[in-house]
Formats: C-alpha cells, sequence, structure tokens
C-alpha cells in the first residue's frame, strides 16, 4: 500500500511538471504577423504566420511557414521558435529586449525577415530551393554612435550574397554620397543556413 501510494505521488509530481512545461511552451495563441505571397514560384499563395505565446512570461515568438497544395490545402512546411528572440528573454532577466517584432515580406519567390538590432537593422533573404528555404543573402545598416547621431556618424552598410560568398562593407558618414572606407572579400559558407535551424543570435555570424 505505502508503495502505490508513493508511486501515485510520483505520477501526480511528472504530470504537474509536463502541464507545467506545456503551460510554457505551447500556447502560441496570439497572432503577430500574417503575410501572403508566392514562395515557391508555383503561382500559388503561401503564407508566412508569426503566433506569439502570451501565457510564456518570456513572450517567445513562433514563425510557421505554409505552402499551398493542389487540393487548395496548406502544408506546414517549417516551424521555427528560435529565428526570433522573445520580447522578455530570461538571458535579460524578464527585461524587453529593446526590438520590435521583425517584420516578413514575399516578393519574386523570396521571403525577406527584416529585423531590428543593436545601432541598427538587418534583412535576411531566404529562397526556397532543394526543398528548404535558405539563406541567400543579408543586408544590414549599422552605426557607430554611442549618445547621439550627427554629421560625425559613420554608417556601415553591409551586403553578403551567401551564393556567391561575396561580401561588400561600404562606411559612408551621415548625409554623404562620399565612400570613407569599402571592404570586400570573400567569405564561403556551405551549406547555407536553412530557416529552421536559424536562430535570432546568428546575425553574429554574418
Amino acid at each position: 500500500m505505502k508503495n502505490c501510494y508513493l508511486y501515485s505521488i510520483f505520477f501526480c509530481v511528472l504530470f504537474q511538471i509536463s502541464t507545467a512545461a506545456q503551460n510554457k511552451t505551447n500556447h502560441f495563441s496570439e497572432l503577430i504577423r500574417d503575410v501572403t505571397g508566392d514562395l515557391n514560384n508555383d503561382g500559388f499563395p503561401d503564407s508566412v504566420i508569426v503566433m506569439m505565446d502570451i501565457i510564456n512570461e518570456t513572450r517567445p515568438l513562433r514563425l510557421q511557414l505554409f505552402l499551398s497544395q493542389p487540393d487548395g490545402k496548406r502544408k506546414l512546411i517549417v516551424t521555427s521558435d528560435q529565428i526570433i528572440e522573445a520580447m522578455y528573454p530570461l538571458e535579460k532577466n524578464g527585461a524587453y529586449n529593446g526590438y520590435q517584432i521583425p517584420d516578413f515580406f514575399i516578393e519574386n519567390g523570396i521571403l525577406t525577415m527584416w529585423s531590428e538590432i543593436e545601432k541598427g537593422n538587418i534583412s535576411y533573404e531566404f529562397k526556397y530551393q532543394r526543398g528548404n528555404f535558405e539563406l541567400i543573402k543579408l543586408h544590414k545598416i549599422t552605426h557607430n554612435s554611442t549618445i547621439v547621431i550627427d554629421e560625425n556618424t559613420v554608417f556601415t552598410e553591409t551586403n553578403f550574397n551567401l551564393i556567391t560568398g561575396l561580401r561588400t562593407e561600404v562606411d559612408q558618414l551621415l548625409g554623404s554620397d562620399k565612400i570613407v572606407n569599402k571592404r570586400t572579400k570573400t567569405v564561403l559558407i556551405r551549406p547555407l543556413a536553412k530557416i529552421q535551424d536559424f536562430k535570432f543570435t546568428d546575425k553574429y555570424l554574418y
């Protein structure tokens, strides 16, 4: 009888732990982004959805990509809970991460994700090829100001074509067309990053 009682307590605790975990991870119920466009150039509308878990205190975000099927239904192709940073991440002790939720655009079969980053913004371009959405291009703009942006602020524009490996950085003063510095190099990254494996911290890799 004592053993039965202990087993009952054990399974009860397991159930509570499992329920608590689900409460923290499985409540992506708030629609944040809903973008429609042709992601795979088949002439049919596909969908990009971003949902937020409003139960979890960190407010995590989930990206989902749906492709239209011949029967008119849409099939879930990608789900990622790591490509977008939570609004109140544990790494910042629950403080606001300081950035807007990324925007998504679909044009000419290319999925673009635009995100704010420290002192600037970054855009990623993903293309559906070989059965995956692969990162093919990156565009980033940052500045060197620590207090106030003025005529002495240097903006750096980075363009990285991951297909060719060509990475170019151009420095310019605010309001000037004159190039202060330009750096070009070839960096081959293989295989190309897949969107389902991409993490929001990967921005530091490029």
